[in-house]
């Protein structure tokens, strides 16, 4: 099968600034204090606070009022990976790791791998044989060593576990420990939410995979709420392949567990393979999400993601892609409620 989930950039750069920094992060004889410094200072330069702006466009064309654009293409690799990325190679630094290891199937191999360059970090990055994505040339030219078990995306993450165990690597894969780290990671885009609306949105849209993403975006929600920074909870809603992903598919079916899918009932397309799974690795933390806002989940067609996908870049000039606008087209067919204001978050650039 041919899987291309490539986010295509010219290259994968950041500025001056972040290269200044990284010649001191990623400076193995450099003391341990400085380099993590450095490097933080790169991911406040460099992560996160990508644009937010309404879009007239989309809302003339579906009749809606008051409709944002979150786009996370902002990124240095072109996707909010970069987010939970980078947080992992700083937590790396932090514990003193050489080396960092991770499974993917394209997307978030890349962030990890530019992260660990900036760093000074080797990277292991594990690709299931049977995957083929347009990502990995540039995986290798940031440095990263590719290896190719056998085996579907869920396998080679236990496997990939299992290596960076046996030869202490530091483990940057879903689960396994992780989600606190990268819940953090992604709790601050409700800050960029909030901060430059100057207010709650009524309500929130997502694509989802793992989950991760919208359940980390609530998170950063409740803790706005918690601080009194704000006087509610948005309403979250998810989006993914149709009858293919565990999260939409149990909460659609009234389950307030997150059950796995059958894998062999699952088949991946070059449109909807970001999103797809058998398993969601933070699938019951945005099912209990879904819940606790009184949120919604949608299927969505590859038909209906292509031509989103497409309407974008003719009419907003965004070059997204497909998967990346599931979300949108939940929330454009969703009627609209008195007095909403509505943000959709974009994940990806084509």
């Amino acid at each position: 099968m041919t899987l291309r989930d490539a986010v295509r950039t010219a290259s994968n750069t950041v500025s001056q600034h972040a290269r200044n920094l990284a010649e001191i992060s990623s400076d193995r004889s450099a003391p341990q204090l400085d380099r993590i410094a450095a490097f933080s200072e790169l991911i406040a330069s460099e992560i996160g606070d990508t644009w937010l702006r309404r879009s007239r466009g989309l809302e003339r064309d579906f009749n809606h009022r008051h409709l944002y654009l979150k786009f996370e293409g902002d990124n240095p690799t072109g996707t909010q990976k970069d987010r939970i990325a980078f947080a992992h190679v700083e937590d790396a630094l932090i514990e003193g790791h050489d080396t960092v290891a991770l499974a993917t199937c394209g997307n978030y191999g890349v962030a990890v791998a530019l992260a660990a360059q900036l760093a000074g970090l080797d990277c292991e990055i594990y690709v299931p044989a049977s995957y083929h994505t347009h990502r990995l040339a540039e995986m290798e030219r940031l440095g990263a060593r590719i290896h190719r078990p056998s085996g579907t995306y869920e396998d080679i993450v236990s496997f990939s576990n299992d290596e960076a165990e046996r030869l202490g690597w530091y483990n940057a894969n879903p689960g396994n420990g992780n989600t606190d780290l990268q819940l953090r990671a992604y709790s601050s885009i409700a800050d960029e939410i909030v901060g430059r609306l100057g207010q709650l949105p009524s309500t929130v849209a997502v694509p989802v995979s793992n989950g991760t993403l919208l359940a980390g975006i609530f998170q950063g929600f409740e803790r706005l709420y918690d601080k009194g920074h704000i006087k509610g909870l948005p309403r979250m809603i998810a989006a993914s392949s149709t009858d293919k992903n565990p999260i939409i598919t149990s909460f659609l079916s009234g389950s307030k567990r997150c059950i796995d899918l059958k894998p062999e009932q699952i088949r991946e397309t070059k449109i909807n393979e970001p999103l797809i799974n058998w398993h969601s690795f933070d699938g019951q933390e945005a099912l209990d999400a879904l819940y606790a806002s009184k949120g919604h989940a949608y299927h969505v067609s590859d038909q209906k993601m292509k031509r989103m996908s497409t309407y974008l870049s003719q009419k907003e000039a965004l070059q997204v892609l497909p998967a990346s606008t599931a979300g949108l087209i939940a929330l454009s067919e969703q009627p609209e409620a008195e007095h909403s204001l509505r943000v959709a978050v974009l994940t990806a650039k084509r």
